[in-house]
């Protein structure tokens, strides 16, 4: 059954609202919001807008449209969060919180007691948090416990069952920690009091709290009441070192919400930090899973309206890494900080967001090592601008000792780890003296025309360990076999660790912390040893068979043929005339022993 998009539109109005996707089965696979929804909903349908596979798909099983129009599209944000939250669509964003978070609750009784809950009872109770941090809620019941002696029994203290004489004082009134009001010792008017100041710490007001304190204990201290003048100080020290323990900005900071954002291809992750009077009162981080790719900004507006929902905020400001495409609303205001206390606040949020990134990356990595490989892999073809996942790379490396012995060695990764079975390394045949421009083209174009003659599957990316010359040479060769266009192709100055493409004037810099860069120096690394480790072994060979070419009667096949019988000349040296009869004949034996034994003559004498 196919969908007539157009029709449908002609139904849905230029005002902001949520629409909403059903399928062929009537069921409910998408919300969202918009400014203006026929514009919003068309665009999904415009084939000369790029959108991605998963969006395509979405489209595709678009049967029906409805929608809701509001106010505002700040109510239509709003609306969006508390739909989705509701229905949970299949392609919206998955919002990841399988936590049940604590909340401070102040009971709805007589004489109210305080304590903490996972579950939320609508009996008129006041609830505050949730808290994300477990420790941080019990050191403020702590805090309050100490500070406010408040009752901790379940009794029904109605003022008629006091007046009775129902009730006896128990053993925490015997230690200090409850005034009594079973048996009328503390008025109501003084608990609630004790309430109230208690509220204003949970909501972060400690310092208004203070200031009250300090009029109480002046006046204490002016009518001579140094006993209550004491029990106020010892309240207000304890207040001010709760709140120096608490991470403190600037008091001028009255209400204000931060948000920021760190995302991965699938996933992303949103930290909350909720902050009074300069405190930070509420912290907390979510992870997102992404559904239709989805961008930092839909995501980030998603996640602000379930955090202010969730933790019942109005602040009339909100802190945010970027502008969010939010029209302007008398009630909220957008921040984007670049200096002050504010960009501390966002500075804050945002570590704290890349820290929990990590952690929950680095978990998902070491139970599945193949996540790991997919996002390098595909964060090495974002930084190198490919198409393709670079799954098999390889590396080329020169070598030579003053123009002499040139070899090159090549190594080779894949899905990111090094293939040491295929590492391969060539003598070079067709340059003579120091040209590393030569050399590199010839073991590109020897590596690449065996593997084209073999049928064997071409690298997605090639890395020439040198700058423009280098790069310049191995193109020449990759061209020649036609296969310039086939891979991905760049070199890598040493220096600077300046990455160069083909015909680009200028080289790209990638960040010296990027993972992507970490693996290229990983194989640049890897060959340059490589290659080394080879070379020193054809130099010295190379030398030694020099040197016994000096002796009479000795030429280069002769001398190969003693280096690879005995070893080493060490050896040669050390050998009698009988064990180098086994190689050569008596009269190159008697001048290997004269030459060796005048060598050793000439070095005793000095």
């Amino acid at each position: 059954m196919s969908f007539d998009y157009k029709i449908a539109l002609k139904n849905i109005p230029h005002k902001p609202g949520v629409y909403q996707y059903w399928d062929s089965e009537n069921e409910l696979i998408y919300i969202g919001k918009a400014k203006d929804l026929r514009n919003r909903v068309g665009s999904y349908f415009n084939q000369d807008i790029h959108i991605n596979a998963k969006t395509r798909v979405l489209v595709s099983k678009i049967r029906n449209i409805t929608f809701t129009i509001v106010d505002t599209e700040v109510d239509a944000w709003l609306l969006e969060n508390s739909m989705i939250k509701k229905h949970q669509p299949r392609y919206n964003v998955m919002l990841k919180d399988d936590k049940t978070y604590p909340w401070i609750i102040i009971k709805n009784e007589n004489y109210p007691r305080i304590f903490w809950t996972r579950r939320i009872v609508k009996d008129g109770s006041k609830y505050l948090g949730p808290y994300a941090s477990v420790s941080m809620m019990h050191n403020i019941l702590g805090l309050i416990k100490e500070t406010y002696p408040l009752r901790t029994c379940n009794l029904a203290l109605t003022r008629e069952n006091i007046d009775k004489g129902k009730f006896k004082v128990c053993l925490e009134y015997q230690l200090g920690n409850c005034k009594g009001p079973c048996q009328n010792y503390q008025t109501e008017n003084d608990y609630d009091n004790s309430i109230e100041e208690i509220k204003d710490i949970l909501n972060g007001k400690i310092g208004a709290v203070l200031r009250r304190l300090k009029g109480e204990m002046d006046a204490a201290v002016t009518e001579y009441n140094y006993e209550l003048a004491h029990r106020l100080k010892r309240k207000f020290d304890l207040l001010e070192n709760y709140q120096s323990k608490s991470t403190v900005v600037n008091s001028s900071i009255t209400d204000v919400d931060v948000f920021s954002i760190a995302s991965e291809d699938k996933i992303a992750f949103v930290n909350f930090l909720k902050v009074m009077n300069g405190t930070i009162i509420q912290t907390q981080t979510i992870e997102l899973k992404k559904r239709l790719d989805e961008s930092d900004e839909e995501l980030l507006t998603l996640a602000i309206s379930e955090f202010r929902s969730r933790y019942n905020s109005d602040s009339k400001e909100i802190i945010v890494p970027f502008d969010i495409d939010l029209e302007d609303h008398p009630g909220i205001k957008f921040t984007v900080p670049k200096l002050g206390e504010k960009r501390k606040l966002l500075d804050l949020s945002q570590k704290n967001v890349q820290f929990f990134k990590k952690e929950k990356i680095d978990q998902y990595e070491k139970l599945n090592p193949e996540i790991r490989t997919e996002r390098l892999l595909t964060q090495m073809m974002k930084d190198l601008r490919m198409n393709q996942l670079p799954r098999h790379i390889e590396c080329f490396d020169n070598s030579n000792f003053q123009g002499k012995y040139p070899v090159s060695a090549i190594v080779v990764f894949k899905d990111g780890k090094p293939s040491k079975k295929d590492y391969r390394h060539f003598h070079v045949k067709t340059v003579e003296g120091p040209n590393d421009f030569a050399t590199m083209e010839e073991a590109v174009h020897r590596r690449y025309r065996r593997m084209l003659d073999e049928g064997t599957e071409l690298p997605q990316l090639i890395i020439i360990d040198g700058g423009k010359g280098q790069l310049s040479s191995a193109m020449h060769s990759l061209k020649l076999l036609g296969i310039d266009k086939q891979v991905t192709v760049i070199g890598i100055a040493k220096r600077l660790e300046e990455l160069y493409y083909p015909n680009d004037q200028y080289p790209m810099y990638l960040d010296k912390k990027s993972e992507t860069l970490k693996v290229i120096q990983h194989l640049r690394d890897e060959a340059h040893r490589f290659g080394i480790t080879f070379h020193r072994k054809i130099r010295d060979k190379g030398t030694l068979a020099t040197e016994l070419e000096l002796i009479d009667g000795i030429g280069k096949t002769t001398a190969e043929k003693l280096l690879k019988y005995f070893k080493s000349v060490k050896k040669i040296r050390e050998a009698s005339e009988e064990m180098l009869l086994e190689v050569v004949n008596l009269k190159q034996a008697k001048a290997i022993v004269t030459y060796f034994g005048g060598q050793a003559v000439e070095s005793g004498n000095e």
